[in-house]
């Protein structure tokens, strides 16, 4: 099924993910009629990427606030399709949980309201890992699906606001439209996110940067996982959002949710970091800066320590118990159900991941420097 003549909005457009979903279905063969991009603002240079994509395609910049259910019912107007990435992502505890909740939970509500009110038929959420686990207990997954039992007790505030979220998209499939019509949803619950562009490789190049050129180990090499590139999990919306429309299709995938993951190979987070770079010169530290179960106390007594200071100041640790458990327990899963269900396969393959990713680092590596020799001069 094609997704020619559909007008669809991106939210969250802005972003790591929703930029390389935008330019994908920009790329479309036969062109949509409309793509709105919602974001609360956009960067000029955001906006000129999606100027040298846009074709045939009628692009409509649309700033303003998940929250607000005026604008969002005047961004679903006229729509058929929703893609729903936007979200605050915290796994430091960066973020107060009142807003944490307002944007990832109730702007979701809200959003899915506006679509029932304006007829939108098809609605996608871009949910995480984190929804599954790892759980406090560090229990791990190999190779898991749909399918695999697991005991997630996880209350860390970001993984239960995805999961609230997720939940609400998944039951409000089958809801009657204004029209009469009905609302068909899934959701994709991706891996970690990597690729050119993306923030947290950033944060991990400006510390090894600082490190003379030595990635800092955060997670040990046993702890497998399988992260994700950008333009793989891009392209899995566009596959499912065609599906939806397929009636044949979407009968197998209205209301369930998909781990999207690719071919990239199985290993940690902190060994990714350096497969990345390693034909830049770049090295790894050998080991944890200390062994895991003091590494996790250590994050306990930093929480203490933040929790004792909060009547004076507000002070957030650099690690915590979540983070710790998240970096250090494997937890991979298969992508064979999408493509079983919805005909999902990586549009590309782990060395172009691989490359892409390796010659965005090294393009931004002389302005870091700049960066950091200033912040720290």
């Amino acid at each position: 099924m094609s997704l020619a003549g559909v007008s669809c909005l991106v939210t969250g457009a802005g972003g790591f993910l929703g930029q390389r979903i935008v330019r994908l279905l920009l790329e479309e063969e036969e062109a949509l009629a409309e793509i709105r991009l919602l974001d609360k603002a956009f960067s000029n240079e955001v906006l000129g990427r999606f100027e040298k994509f846009k074709g045939q395609t009628e692009v409509k910049i649309l700033e303003g606030d998940i929250r607000d259910v005026t604008f969002l019912r005047r961004a679903c107007q006229g729509i058929s399709l929703v893609i729903h990435t936007a979200s605050l992502i915290d796994t430091l505890g960066l973020i107060e949980n009142k807003l944490l909740w307002e944007v990832n939970v109730t702007g979701t509500q809200l959003l899915l309201e506006a679509c029932v009110c304006c007829n939108v038929q098809h609605f996608i959420y871009t949910s995480t890992i984190e929804v599954t686990g790892p759980n406090c207990k560090g229990d791990p997954i190999f190779n898991g699906d749909e399918d695999t039992a697991y005991e997630s007790t996880s209350k860390f505030p970001y993984a239960q606001s995805k999961r609230q979220a997720e939940d609400y998209v998944l039951k409000a499939d089958g809801q009657v439209l204004k029209d009469g019509g009905m609302l068909m949803t899934c959701a994709l619950r991706s891996m970690y996110i990597f690729g050119e562009g993306c923030p947290f490789l950033q944060g991990h190049l400006d510390k090894c940067l600082l490190n003379k050129n030595v990635y800092l180990r955060f997670s040990r090499k046993e702890a497998l996982v399988n992260p994700v590139y950008v333009g793989n999990i891009a392209w899995a919306h566009v596959q499912a959002a065609k599906a939806l429309r397929a009636p044949q299709k979407a009968k197998h995938i209205r209301g369930k949710f998909y781990y999207i993951s690719d071919d990239t190979p199985h290993m940690s987070y902190a060994d990714l970091n350096y497969e990345l770079t390693k034909d830049l010169g770049f090295g790894i530290e050998p080991q944890l800066p200390m062994p895991l179960t003091v590494l996790y106390y250590f994050a306990l007594l930093l929480e203490i320590v933040s929790f004792l200071l909060r009547p004076f100041v507000r002070y957030i640790p650099s690690t915590n118990r979540h983070l710790v458990t998240l970096l250090n327990t494997p937890f991979t899963f298969s992508y064979r159900k999408a493509q079983q269900d919805f005909g999902y396969m990586p549009r590309y393959s782990w060395e172009e991941a691989k490359q892409g990713t390796g010659e965005w680092i090294a393009s931004v590596i002389p302005q870091r420097r700049l960066y950091l020799q200033s912040s720290t001069a």
